[in-house]
C-alpha cells in the first residue's frame, strides 16, 4: 500500500477525484470501477459435478479394472465385465457424493467479510453492494460493521476503535486517528489513521475515504499469497497409490504363471485366459477404493456431529498422523472474552470468581466473600470502570452479549456482578464529556455531573482509566475506605509492587483514579481535568482460556503429539496462557516476531523442535514456523482463524481453519473447518482420524489375505497338477460379494478406546510392513489349505465329481474368509475378549454373506449360474469345519503372543 497514512484525508481525496464531505460523484464511481475492478478477491473457480465425478477415476488400480473389464467384454465374459465396472462406478459414485456434498456445505457456511457498505455519493447516503466500492469512495462505518475495504480515516468520534484480530492477530481493538503520521515504515498494527477490508468496528463512529480494494487491500495480498503452488497429495494417498501398483505387479506375475502352468497341462487357451483374468481381478483389490471411501465417509459424518467440516476425504487421515498442532490463541484455545480476575484497592487484593461476559461470580478477600457494602472502596472502583466506559452489555434471552470494546465489556460485566448496572448508574452521573484514549497520554476520561437523590448545586466528577504506570504520575491522593488521603511513599510501592505481580502472571492492568469538581474548567483539556486525582484501585483481566482446551492439549500429550502456540499478542501473555493450558513446560522456549527476524531459516530449524510458543509473530513468521517443522519431518497441522494465518495453513499438511471466527481466505485454503472454533474439537479429528486409519488397515489386511488365498489356491492346485478347483465365475463372486461386504464392515469397526495414547506414525510407514505381509500371507495359505483339503478329500477320497469338489472348495474358500473377518478386528486381542457383538455391522455382514453363499448352493437357479450342487450332511460338516479352522488357528496364536508378552 502506498504511504496513504502520511498523507492528509483532503489531500487522499483530491488525489483520488472525491470529496471528504461529498464522496464521489456518479459518473466518477462508474470510471473507477471500470479503472480498478471490482471489490472482491480473487477465487479459485469451483468444480463443476461432472468434474468432481470424473476425478474419482484417476487412481491407478480403477484403471487396471477398467483395462479388465474391457479385456472380458472382449472374451464376451458379461458377468465379469459387469461385476468389475460395477464396482468401479460405485467407487465413483461414493467419491463423488462425499466431495460435493463438503463443497456444498462449505458453500452455505462461507459469508462475505462484508455483503453491504455504507457509502456518500453525490453528497448523498447510499447504501450499495461492498463489491462497488472503489478507491474514492467516502464510507461511514459504526460499531459492528465490518469494514468493507482499505481507507484512510478522515473523521471519527473519540471512541472509534476497530478489531483486527483477523489481520494481525492482536485481540485488543486498536484505538484510531484521523491525523497524518510521520513515520516512513509502519508496521500494520501501527498504521492507526487506517481502516483494513476483514476487520470490524469495535466502537464509535466515523468516515473513511477508500484507498485500496480488493486483491490490492492487505487482505488481498495475503490472499495473493495462497496462490502460488499447490497442495501435495496426503500421504494415505501416495501410500494407495503405491500400494495398488505393487500388487498389480506381484499379481500380474502370479496369473502368468498359473496361466502358464494350465497352458501347458492342456488347458483350453480360451478357458485358460478367462481363469487368469479372473484371478487378476481376485487378485487385485477393487473394493479398495470403495472401502476406503466409505470408511472416510463414515468418519466425515461422524465428524460433523463432533463440530469439524471435512473439505476433502483424505484430510481425516492426515491428521490422525500429525504430529504437530500449530494453534492461533485467541478464541480457539482461549474464550476470546475478556475477564477481570482480581482487584486491589489499595490495601485488599479481592479475586473476582466467574468467567466470560455472564454477570455470574463473587468477590473474594482471602476466602472470605466481601461485597460492596464492606469495602466502599471496591464499590468506587467498580463505579469509575462503569462510568468510564464505552461499551454495553446487552442481555439476550438468558444469556448476555457485548457491544464495544472488550476490556470496557469486562468491566461492565464485573460490576454487574456486585449488582451495579451502567443504565441506573448512568441515570445518578449524567454524561458532561469525554476525553478519549490515545496512544500518547494512555488513558481515558470520562466527566458526567452528580445528581440524584442528597444532591444539592450542581457538581461534577472526572472517571479515569489507563495504564498503572502513567496514571500514578497524576494521583496525588488515594482513596482509603471512601475518603481520600494524602498518597505516599509505602502506598506508591505496593500498587508499584501489585501491579508487577499481576502483570507478571500475563493479566492486563487497569488503572482507575477519579477526580470531583465544585465548577469545571473552562477548557476541559486532559491537563486541566487528568491532574491530582483520587488513586482508586487496580483491575486486571485477562482472556480465559478454554477449559476443554486444557483437556485437548493434556490429550494431545499422551498422543505425543506436540502443541505449539502461535500468536500476534505479547510473549508474557502467551507464555502465560500457554503455561495454564499445558503447552509450555519447564525447559521449553519463546519467541518473538521480532528474534525471528533475526535468525535464518537453518537457524529457525534448529530451534523450533524446543519452540512451544511464538509471539507478535506475522504471515510470513507463521509460514516460516511451518515450513522449519516440515523440514525436520513434522507432520503439521495449523488452526487459524485470522487472514493472517492463510498462508500457513496452507503449507501446512493439513490445515483447519475456524468455521465462526474464521475469514473467507482461510477456510478457502482449508482442509478442514472447525464449525465451534473450539481447540477440543480438532483433537476430536485426531483421534477420529487415527481411528480410520486403524480400520483401513484391518479390511486391507483382511481384503488381501483373502485375495492371497484365492490365488494360493489356484496357483497350488496348477503346480501340483490337481484340476482348478474354482471356476471363474467362483473367483468373482468370492471376491466381490463375500470379501466386500465383511470389508466394508471392518470399516465402521469401534475405534480402540486407547488410540490416543499411542505415538503418532510416521509419515513413511507404509500400510503394509513386512511383518504384516508375512502374516496376510500364512492367513490367506491357510485359507488355501483348507479350501484345497476339502477340493482334494471330495474329488480323491469320496470319488466324488469335479463338480462336487469344486462346490466343496467353493464354499470353504468363501465361508472360511467370513470367519476369517472376526480375526481381523484384532491381531493381538482375542475375538471373544472384545465381544463378538461390538460391531453388529460386522455380523450383519457376515449373516448375510452366508445367505447368500447358501443360496448359491442350495436354489436351482443359481445352483445353474454357478455350477454347484448340494452337499450331503457329512461333507456340509466336513464343509463347516475347515472353514471355521482359520478362526481357531489365529485364536491359538493370539493366545500364544500373549504369553510370550
Amino acid at each position: 500500500m502506498a504511504t496513504w497514512w502520511q498523507k492528509s484525508g483532503e489531500a487522499i481525496a483530491v488525489s483520488l477525484n472525491s470529496s471528504t464531505q461529498t464522496g464521489l460523484t456518479t459518473a466518477v464511481a462508474q470510471a473507477h470501477l471500470i479503472k480498478f475492478g471490482p471489490n472482491s478477491l480473487k477465487e479459485k473457480k469451483g468444480r463443476a459435478p461432472l468434474a468432481i465425478f470424473l476425478d474419482q477415476f484417476r487412481e491407478f488400480i480403477v484403471w487396471i479394472l477398467i483395462a479388465a473389464a474391457l479385456v472380458s467384454g472382449f472374451l464376451q465374459a458379461w458377468v465379469d465385465a459387469l461385476a468389475i465396472l460395477a464396482i468401479i462406478l460405485l467407487n465413483a459414485i461414493l467419491g463423488f457424493f462425499q466431495e460435493y456434498g463438503a463443497e456444498k456445505s462449505l458453500a452455505a457456511l462461507k459469508k462475505l467479510s462484508s455483503p453491504s457498505a455504507k457509502v456518500i455519493r453525490d453528497g448523498h447516503l447510499e447504501i450499495i453492494p461492498a463489491g462497488f466500492l472503489v478507491p474514492g469512495d467516502l464510507v461511514e462505518l459504526e460499531a459492528g460493521d465490518n469494514v468493507p475495504a482499505d481507507g484512510r480515516l478522515t473523521y471519527l468520534t473519540p471512541n472509534f476503535s476497530t478489531v483486527e484480530a483477523a489481520l494481525t492477530g492482536e485481540s485488543t481493538p486498536s484505538q484510531k486517528t484521523a491525523q497524518p503520521l510521520a513515520e516512513n515504515n509502519l508496521a500494520l498494527i501501527d498504521r492507526a489513521n487506517l481502516v483494513f477490508m476483514g476487520t470490524a468496528v469495535a466502537a464509535g463512529k466515523a468516515r473513511a475515504i477508500i484507498v485500496e480494494t480488493g486483491m490490492l487491500s492487505e487482505l488481498g495480498k495475503i490472499a495473493g499469497m495462497l496462490q502460488q503452488e499447490g497442495r501435495e497429495t496426503t500421504p494415505l494417498q501416495k501410500k494407495l497409490e503405491e500400494f495398488g501398483k505393487f500388487i498389480v505387479y506381484v499379481c500380474f506375475i502370479l496369473v502368468g504363471l498359473v496361466f502358464l502352468f494350465e497352458f501347458l497341462q492342456g488347458g483350453n487357451i480360451l478357458d485358460v485366459f478367462l481363469t487368469a483374468v479372473s484371478l487378476a481381478v481376485a487378485a487385485i483389490p477393487e473394493g479398495l477404493p470403495a472401502v476406503v471411501t466409505m470408511a472416510l465417509a463414515l468418519g466425515v459424518k461422524r465428524m460433523v456431529s463432533r463440530h469439524v467440516l471435512i473439505r476433502k476425504l483424505p484430510s481425516v487421515e492426515t491428521l490422525g498422523c500429525a504430529t504437530v498442532i500449530c494453534s492461533d490463541k485467541t478464541g480457539t484455545l482461549t474464550k476470546n472474552e475478556m475477564t477481570v480476575t482480581h482487584i486491589f484497592d489499595g490495601k485488599h487484593l479481592i479475586k473476582v470468581t466467574g468467567i466470560g461476559y455472564q454477570p455470574v461470580g463473587q468477590f473474594l478477600s482471602g476466602n472470605t466473600i466481601v461485597t460492596t457494602g464492606q469495602l466502599p472502596a471496591l464499590a468506587q472502583i467498580l463505579h469509575c470502570g462503569v462510568l468510564c466506559n464505552g461499551a454495553e452489555l446487552i442481555q439476550d434471552k438468558e444469556n448476555y452479549k457485548i457491544a464495544g470494546d472488550p476490556t470496557e465489556a469486562a468491566l461492565l460485566v464485573c460490576a454487574a456482578k456486585a449488582n451495579l448496572w451502567k443504565e441506573k448508574l448512568e441515570a445518578q452521573f449524567p454524561f458532561e464529556e469525554e476525553i478519549p484514549f490515545d496512544s500518547t497520554r494512555k488513558k481515558m476520561t470520562v466527566v458526567r455531573k452528580i445528581s440524584g437523590p442528597g444532591t444539592t448545586g450542581t457538581s461534577y466528577i472526572a472517571f479515569v482509566k489507563g495504564a498503572p504506570d502513567i496514571l500514578l504520575k497524576n494521583c496525588s491522593t488515594i482513596d482509603e475506605g471512601g475518603t481520600p488521603r494524602p498518597m505516599l511513599a509505602p502506598d506508591l510501592q505496593n500498587i508499584a509492587q501489585t501491579n508487577a505481580n499481576l502483570s507478571n502472571q500475563a493479566l492486563r492492568v487497569l488503572a482507575i483514579a477519579y477526580r470531583q469538581f465544585d465548577s469545571l474548567p473552562e477548557n476541559l483539556s486532559a491537563e486541566n481535568i487528568e491532574k491530582d486525582l483520587i488513586f482508586a484501585g487496580l483491575v486486571a483481566m485477562i482472556d480465559p482460556p478454554r477449559e476443554e482446551a486444557k483437556t485437548a492439549v493434556e490429550k494431545c500429550r499422551q498422543a505425543q503429539i506436540k502443541t505449539v502456540m502461535i500468536t500476534g499478542d505479547h510473549k508474557n501473555t502467551a507464555v502465560a496462557i500457554a503455561r495454564e493450558i499445558g503447552i509450555f513446560k519447564d525447559g521449553a522456549l519463546a519467541k518473538t516476531g521480532e528474534e525471528l527476524d533475526q535468525i535464518t531459516d537453518a537457524e529457525l530449524s534448529q530451534i523450533v523442535g524446543k519452540t512451544a510458543v511464538y509471539a507478535r509473530v506475522s504471515p510470513e513468521h507463521k509460514y516460516r514456523i511451518v515450513k522449519a517443522l516440515r523440514s525436520l519431518g513434522e507432520t503439521v497441522a495449523m488452526t487459524g482463524d485470522g487472514v493472517n494465518d492463510a498462508p500457513a495453513v496452507k503449507e501446512a499438511d493439513i490445515g483447519i481453519a475456524m468455521g465462526i471466527t474464521g475469514t473467507d481466505v482461510t477456510k478457502d485454503v482449508s482442509d478442514m473447518v472447525i464449525t465451534d472454533d473450539n481447540f477440543a474439537s480438532i483433537v476430536a479429528a485426531v483421534e477420529e482420524g487415527r481411528g480410520i486409519y486403524d480400520n483401513i488397515k484391518k479390511f486391507i489386511h483382511y481384503l488381501l489375505s483373502c485375495n492371497a488365498g484365492e490365488i494360493l489356491v489356484m496357483f497350488i492346485a496348477s503346480l501340483v497338477g490337481l484340476p482348478p478347483p474354482l471356476l471363474p465365475i467362483h473367483i468373482l463372486w468370492v471376491n466381490l460379494v463375500t470379501d466386500g461386504l465383511p470389508a466394508l464392515a471392518l470399516g465402521m469397526d469401534p475405534h480402540d478406546k486407547n488410540v490416543m495414547r499411542y505415538p503418532p506414525r510416521k509419515r513413511n510407514e507404509p500400510i503394509i510392513n513386512r511383518q504384516n505381509g508375512l502374516v496376510m500371507l500364512m492367513q490367506g495359505g491357510f485359507i488355501a489349505f483348507c479350501s484345497l483339503a476339502a477340493f482334494y478329500y471330495v474329488l480323491n477320497i469320496e470319488k466324488g465329481t469335479l463338480t462336487n469338489a469344486r462346490s466343496a472348495a467353493f464354499v470353504v474358500l468363501a465361508v472360511s474368509q467370513l470367519f476369517h473377518a472376526l480375526n481381523c478386528r484384532s491381531q493381538t486381542v482375542s475375538i471373544f475378549k472384545l465381544g463378538i457383538f461390538t460391531n453388529r455391522w460386522l455380523i450383519g455382514a457376515i449373516l448375510g454373506s452366508f445367505i447368500l453363499q447358501a443360496l448359491v448352493i442350495y436354489w436351482a437357479p443359481l445352483q445353474i449360474i454357478f455350477k454347484t450342487i448340494p452337499f450331503s450332511p457329512f461333507d456340509l460338516m466336513l464343509v463347516i469345519i475347515l472353514s471355521s479352522l482359520p478362526l481357531w488357528a489365529m485364536e491359538a496364536v493370539k493366545s500364544r503372543l500373549r504369553q510370550i508378552s
